[in-house]
């Protein structure tokens, strides 16, 4: 019986090799990062209002026009098959099963067009379970343009960018580990024959300091669909995003995994917030582990959270039936919580039921009770 996310955690790594729990639990240099993002959820605390009714609670979430069961999404994690046969196909059958938004990984180690076969197959008849494709932009455009199109292909309905991996992070467990590469009969499958005349051909994702803004437009230009940016940590970049047309943030330090000792994400959240100024939602990832930890981030100006090694915890445990479980645990947390709270609408989280210890007043903006601000039918 698995009663929290760390349950998850603990079962998984008395069946995985302990390079590949090491991969997943790891992080960039010394992890401050890493404990940071959990850390920042535990300092803050929530009041809640009483006497507001709702015997009910309604935590579905609509994003850039899809509705989701719950706004908790799966993060874009790489490499499902080291934990799991069946890979981000398992994966992507439960979130499908719950309702939730999967953001396929650029390094799935299962094609983007099966994973979204997989999630159909699981979905409720005659409906299309809402999946994203993370993308890193390649220096060779034409890489860049055959990968967002077989994301279209697949049926994707929107592209998250990650644009904090200008090199790729010291993960220090890894070189310890002697962990560099897939094990043999695995590879990543999004990368296979992206040009005519390299049948066969796995590219490397390519990482590259010299992405501007630039790049980003040039993406808008040759897609339709809406586009993310992960990894906008600096409030001048949230602005900067807004003004070249992106369509949202995934706000997210890449779990501790790129630049070390970067702030926790949900330190950044009230400042991001206030930068967007409504004009485009943020969701945000990194140390999600609790119902509680969800509340919290909606309050303070998310519309979505993200969960990642939580994921891949679960899914080492049991599979897609362990993906399963955790989501189906962090929603009735999330009920719970709610209920507590006095809500019974995400739009009642609001940023007065969240203090830090000490303070006088909440830390985020101010909010009128009852009004909804965020996006105009971006939360439903």
């Amino acid at each position: 019986m698995r009663f929290t996310v760390h349950d998850f955690e603990e079962a998984a790594r008395a069946r995985l090799d302990p390079v590949y729990a090491d991969f997943i639990a790891g992080g960039a240099r010394d992890e401050i990062t890493v404990w940071a993002n959990e850390a920042a959820f535990a300092r803050l605390r929530l009041l809640p209002r009483v006497l507001r009714g709702g015997a009910e609670r309604d935590v579905c979430v609509t994003l850039f026009g899809e509705r989701a069961s719950l706004p908790i999404l799966l993060s874009p994690t790489a490499f499902h098959k080291l934990v799991d046969p069946e890979g981000e196909a398992a994966t992507a059958r439960a979130a499908a099963a719950a309702g939730a938004i999967m953001i396929v990984s650029m390094a799935s180690t299962v094609a983007v067009g099966e994973v979204a076969d997989a999630a159909r197959a699981a979905a409720e008849p005659g409906q299309a379970p809402p999946l994203w494709f993370q993308l890193y932009l390649q220096p060779d455009p034409g890489i860049t343009e055959a990968l967002v199109g077989r994301a279209e292909e697949a049926g994707c309905t929107a592209l998250v960018v990650t644009v904090d991996s200008p090199v790729l992070g010291a993960g220090e467990r890894n070189r310890r580990n002697g962990f560099h590469d897939l094990p043999p009969g695995m590879r990543c499958e999004n990368l296979v024959d992206l040009r005519d005349g390299e049948r066969g051909h796995v590219r490397q994702i390519a990482m590259s300091p010299e992405f501007t803004w630039e790049h980003v437009d040039r993406l808008r230009r040759f897609t339709d669909l809406p586009v993310l940016l992960k990894g906008v940590l600096h409030p001048e970049d949230a602005r900067l995003a807004v003004r070249h047309g992106v369509d949202g943030l995934l706000l997210s330090n890449h779990g501790g995994r790129q630049l070390d000792t970067v702030p926790a994400t949900l330190e950044l959240l009230p400042e991001l917030v206030a930068a967007v100024a409504g004009r485009i939602p943020i969701v945000l990832d990194g140390g999600i582990r609790r119902g509680t930890d969800v509340v919290k981030a909606l309050a303070l100006g998310a519309v979505a959270v993200g969960i990642g090694r939580p994921v891949m915890w679960a899914l080492a445990e049991g599979g897609e039936k362990g993906v399963r479980r955790l989501l189906h645990l962090l929603r009735d947390e999330l009920d719970d919580a709610l209920a507590l709270c006095g809500a019974s609408r995400l739009a009642d989280l609001t940023p007065d039921l969240v203090r830090v210890p000490g303070w006088a007043s909440a830390p985020g903006p101010t909010v009128t009770p009852g009004a909804d601000t965020r996006f105009g039918g971006v939360v439903a």
